[in-house]
């Protein structure tokens, strides 16, 4: 008794939706209303043929009015019109979207929302062509602010990509993204359906770049904009696979680029891909290269076009004479009162520590402390070059040489407190060399008195004996 109750409810439910099915789909062929159906649907398709939704609201209130109440009346006797064409589901939603754009109580805007959704429906069940209607359908619907992010609006995407499969369209590519990001991100599908549907949307945008002649540059465009979309979410949805497939392509077509290739390596790091794996050890190995090539270029144009940089390089690298010209050459140009007291500086330690030129290092290093006050390295470096001096001299001016050394190093410490531990050492080191009292006595010579000192340095000094 029990299943034959069932199957009465089901014959029933059969019969009705049967019913609802043939309605929905009924054409003027047989109906009484045939000739008023005719008239209605060549009236209003007078107005709104070769029109769409936003070129119907340009219409006026009269015209509109006239195409709308014809339509409806057309619709409502043969909503399927002669059953070859399914212009009354078609129009119907262009009219009711210019409508639904107009209405301002938000009760009568759900009601005409649904009415375009289930034109969609009614079409597709009487005409077929399922897929490119589902894929409006849902297009529709994401634009809606009654379905939008809901998830019905997520289920009516899954369904047009589900029978349009490859040849789903463009369109669908970018809103689907987006509501999927937003039900991640809400936590209303997990990470293993995420990953399904957008490797799903991407493999039907990458098939149609290469095989879509027509509207192959609407998917790529298209794509982008998805890609933009998805990237708030893809590190935590995919992993190195993904990112590999997606990224070495980009590192392939651009071997010559630091800065892809770099962000490609780190990338796929991130996103747990083993550094020891062949592919990654490539792609390090060629950044590498390339950044040991182009930092190579950049030295040499550096070095080429700098003279100053040039030089200290050179002098490092032990190429005194080479580095004196170019030193010469960064004069020239350097303007900055601190940069040339540096490079005067330069010039003085070469000519006196690396070429014995204790004349050309004096003056240097006098003209380094003429250009920067306070600082006494210009003067250790004097004091070292007297000290030298006096090594060929007698020893009476040896040892004012020393005294005259002795004289520059105490200066440098008086006016940089940097050099003071030198200094002091310096002194130190020269106390014992300083003249004899014995020797000053026998040339008549008093402590304090002032003296010249010979061998070239043409100082004069204040006479101190170290006894």
């Amino acid at each position: 008794m029990k299943v034959l109750r069932i199957s009465f409810i089901a014959f029933v439910l059969l019969g009705f939706f049967s019913a609802s099915l043939r309605a929905q789909c009924e054409t003027w062929n047989n109906s009484p209303k045939k000739e008023e159906a005719e008239n209605a649907h060549m009236l209003y398709r007078g107005v709104v043929k070769g029109k769409d939704a936003a070129e119907l609201e340009q219409l006026s209130a009269e015209e509109f009015n006239l195409a709308y109440n014809n339509w409806k009346k057309a619709y409502d006797i043969a909503p399927a019109a002669d059953g070859q064409r399914p212009s009354h589901y078609s129009d119907g939603r262009n009219l009711l979207k210019v409508k639904y754009k107009r209405a301002k109580d938000e009760a009568e805007k759900k009601e005409i929302a649904a009415k375009i959704l289930e034109l969609y429906d009614q079409q597709a069940q009487c005409y077929e062509n399922e897929a490119f209607l589902m894929g409006r359908k849902a297009f529709d619907m994401f634009y809606m602010p009654e379905y939008g992010f809901r998830e019905a609006t997520y289920e009516a995407f899954k369904k047009a990509l589900e029978v349009g499969e490859k040849d789903s369209e463009y369109i669908l590519l970018e809103p689907m993204a987006q509501v999927l990001v937003y039900f991640y991100k809400s936590k209303k599908i997990d990470q293993a359906e995420t990953q399904k549907t957008y490797t799903q949307l991407e493999e039907i945008a990458d098939y149609n770049i290469e095989n879509n002649d027509r509207f192959g540059q609407y998917y790529e465009s298209s794509k982008a904009r998805m890609s933009a979309h998805f990237k708030e979410i893809e590190d935590e949805v995919f992993d190195c696979a993904y990112f590999k497939k997606k990224l070495v392509p980009d590192y392939e077509a651009n071997k010559d680029s630091l800065e892809i290739i770099k962000y490609v390596y780190v990338k796929l790091r991130q996103q747990g891909c083993d550094s020891t794996e062949a592919k990654m050890v490539e792609i390090k190995s060629t950044y590498e290269a390339l950044a040991a090539k182009i930092n190579a270029q950049l030295e040499d144009d550096r070095r080429k076009n700098n003279p100053c940089y040039d030089a200290s390089q050179l002098q490092q690298e032990g190429e005194y004479s080479r580095a004196l010209d170019r030193y010469e050459e960064c004069l020239q140009t350097a303007t900055d009162a601190e940069a040339r007291a540096q490079v005067y500086y330069s010039i003085a330690s070469i000519k006196l520590y690396r070429q014995n030129n204790t004349g050309g290092a004096v003056s240097a290093a006098r003209q380094a402390a003429s250009l920067k006050s306070g600082w006494g390295r210009p003067y250790m470096l004097i004091g070292d070059a007297y000290a030298k001096m006096g090594r060929g001299c007698d020893d009476w001016n040896s040892r004012l040489a020393v005294l005259a050394a002795i004289e520059k190093y105490s200066y440098a410490r008086s006016i940089d407190s940097e050099v003071a531990d030198d200094a002091n050492k310096r002194i130190g080191q020269y106390s014992d060399a300083l003249p004899a009292r014995q020797d000053g006595f026998m040339r008549g010579l008093k402590e304090g008195q002032s003296v010249s000192v010979g061998c070239g340095i043409g100082e004069t000094v204040k006479l101190r004996f170290k006894d």
